[in-house]
């Protein structure tokens, strides 16, 4: 079940292309996943893309913000880092992006198989 929101309607809408996408209510935002894979999530109406080594370079060149949270009083980050404006505006821009987050989700995930 997809949840109610218009911001993620509008998102699955432009992730279209990517595949078959399902969305999650995850601790008061959603994730994204692609063949049970996390590869974006959406926090507070801004859409977080994953990162890792090999485009995080892409993300912080455009002074993308990584997705931080609070716990326990402290600030934590985790591998995701904001979309680009312009995947929020066209189609083609969002299919391009969410294909290097999905590229960077599956690398993770078969890092987390190998250990």
């Amino acid at each position: 079940m997809v949840p109610n929101s218009e911001f993620i309607d509008y998102l699955l809408e432009l992730l279209k292309e990517t595949g078959d996408v399902k969305v999650r209510s995850m601790f008061g935002g959603y994730g994204i996943y692609q063949q049970g894979i996390m590869f974006a999530l959406v926090a507070d109406d801004v859409l977080y893309l994953k990162t890792d080594e090999d485009n995080l370079a892409e993300f912080e060149q455009r002074g993308l913000q990584p997705f931080h949270y609070e716990r326990n009083g402290k600030q934590l980050s985790m591998s995701y880092s904001e979309a680009p404006g312009e995947a929020l505006d066209d189609p083609d821009e969002m299919t391009l992006w969410a294909g290097k987050a999905i590229d960077a989700a599956r690398r993770s995930a078969m890092k987390k198989r190998t250990r």
